[in-house]
């Protein structure tokens, strides 16, 4: 979300409050696929078990966005000049990324995922992403 014009209240509080609200019933629902996220003042990065997880709660006229996502069109309507906001969606499959963390708590993909130490065959960029080829 980014506020635009911070005088239009009325416009973009509710948008403050409603993702709030959406992270902690997602937090209390594993069955959901959400696994967790990163929550900064300017940006909330998502992680999901899928598309197809992410896509039914967005979905679900039982859950929060869905209604949030219903007052916001209504309440903005046509202009989209108070408040802005943005949803990237980016599939990776599994095996097909890597994440080192160095000296870092937890953090990102790791503290909603796990994390394993790099060492042995996953000590290098290669073996983290299986490429490392047998010895001949």
């Amino acid at each position: 979300m980014r506020i635009n014009k911070p005088w239009k209240v009325h416009k973009w509080l509710p948008v403050f409050v409603a993702m709030p609200k959406m992270l902690k019933e997602l937090q209390r629902r594993p069955e959901s696929g959400f696994l967790g996220h990163i929550f900064s003042p300017k940006v909330i990065v998502q992680y999901w078990r899928s598309f197809e997880h992410l896509e039914a709660y967005a979905r679900d006229h039982n859950q929060s966005h869905w209604p949030a996502w219903v007052d916001f069109n209504q309440r903005v309507g046509r202009s989209r000049g108070e408040v802005g906001i943005w949803h990237e969606t980016y599939q990776v499959r599994a095996g097909e990324y890597e994440c080192v963390y160095s000296g870092m708590p937890p953090f990102g993909l790791a503290k909603a995922s796990g994390q394993v130490d790099a060492v042995g065959a996953l000590d290098s960029a290669r073996g983290r992403l299986g490429k490392v080829e047998a010895a001949s």
